[in-house]
């Protein structure tokens, strides 16, 4: 088992900046891949960024491409999300998951998730 614990959320104006966390614990040698994914009220939840623990490669959803950065730091099993340039359609709640690929941009492709961390940007 993984855990997964965000941290990180809350509400900015449009043009901001803000980073999430997501600490993870547990069986961390079994996964090889972390992600970000987010869902707004009424909509399905979608893929953000991944990365891979090893650093061979990242993936990021075309609309944050540009304005989100996923890194990691293996020392902390810890993955971050800088999301810069916010805007007011990024407003959703942000769940950390992990998986075993980074190319994978589906919520099906990740087995552990965590409880989620809510981003509101205004306008």
């Amino acid at each position: 088992q993984v855990q997964l614990v965000e941290s990180g959320g809350g509400l900015v104006q449009a043009g901001d900046s803000l980073r999430l966390s997501c600490a993870a614990s547990g069986s961390i040698f079994s996964i090889n891949a972390m992600g970000w994914f987010r869902q707004a009220p009424g909509k399905e939840r979608e893929f953000v960024a991944a990365t891979s623990w090893s650093g061979s490669g990242t993936n990021y959803a075309d609309s944050v491409k540009g304005r989100f950065t996923i890194s990691r730091d293996n020392a902390k099993n810890t993955v971050y999300l800088q999301m810069n340039s916010l805007k007011p359609e990024d407003t959703a709640v942000y769940y950390c998951a992990a998986g075993l690929n980074y190319r994978r941009a589906t919520p099906s492709g990740y087995v552990y998730w965590g409880q989620g961390t809510q981003v509101t940007v205004s306008s």
